[in-house]
């Protein structure tokens, strides 16, 4: 490619966005645009394959949640968070309250049914990640959480689905993600599948593209942690 057609797609993507690339690359545009390009392929790969995960994992915790709530307050929508003698106010606190009565918004739009399942669908990836965090242990980690994943310690999952939050969040944004552990995000996403299901790992890993994408990746740059 010319050298000002090069310039141009620079101007066009913008020098800014280019800069990590570029240093990456020895300062050669040409091939930070290789870079670049892979840089795209990788993260779809990558968000694809922590899509899934996400969806095994909201529909796990679902699960157990669901079954809890029948259980303790006879009423399966835990959503709702049902008050009990010892929990006048339930046991959700004010941020999940507050991202479940938008899910409950979104669910009903176009006049629609509001099903548990549509309002699952609706919470996002945070969401499910902070129902697993310390502030949540006593109340619903050891009642029913822990039960969706194969004798892991609560820190253990938390960390992890952090890890893949983060970085769905960074790819959401077009952030770099060529200096970041990708085989490790990789591995991490598939560890999380084996620990609510090793068949839907399986599954999963077979699906995926990450690992080709990973084998693929342009010469030139110098960065070690993208296969680490």
């Amino acid at each position: 490619m010319r050298a000002a057609d090069l310039a141009m797609i620079e101007q066009r993507l913008s020098p800014e966005r280019l800069g990590p690339y570029k240093r990456a690359c020895g300062g050669s545009l040409e091939t930070a645009l290789a870079l670049y390009r892979w840089n795209a392929e990788v993260t779809a790969a990558l968000a694809s394959t922590i899509g899934h995960v996400e969806v095994t994992l909201r529909n796990a915790l679902h699960q157990e949640l669901e079954a809890w709530s029948a259980r303790t307050f006879e009423e399966p929508r835990w959503y709702l968070n049902p008050p009990s003698r010892t929990r006048p106010n339930g046991f959700l606190f004010a941020e999940a309250l507050g991202d479940i009565a938008k899910a409950r918004t979104r669910a009903a739009r176009n006049a629609g049914p509001e099903t548990p399942g549509r309002v699952v669908a609706e919470l996002n990836l945070g969401f499910w990640r902070f129902l697993l965090a310390r502030r949540y242990d006593r109340g619903l980690w050891h009642p029913c959480l822990h039960r969706a994943f194969s004798r892991q310690r609560r820190v253990t999952v938390f960390d992890a689905v952090g890890q893949l939050h983060e970085a769905r969040n960074r790819m959401a944004h077009h952030e770099p993600m060529f200096n970041r552990p990708l085989a490790g995000l990789y591995q991490t996403s598939l560890q999380i599948a084996e620990w609510i299901c090793p068949t839907i790992r399986l599954w999963i890993e077979e699906c995926s593209s990450v690992t080709a994408a990973l084998a693929a990746r342009p010469t030139g740059n110098s960065d070690s942690r993208l296969n680490s």
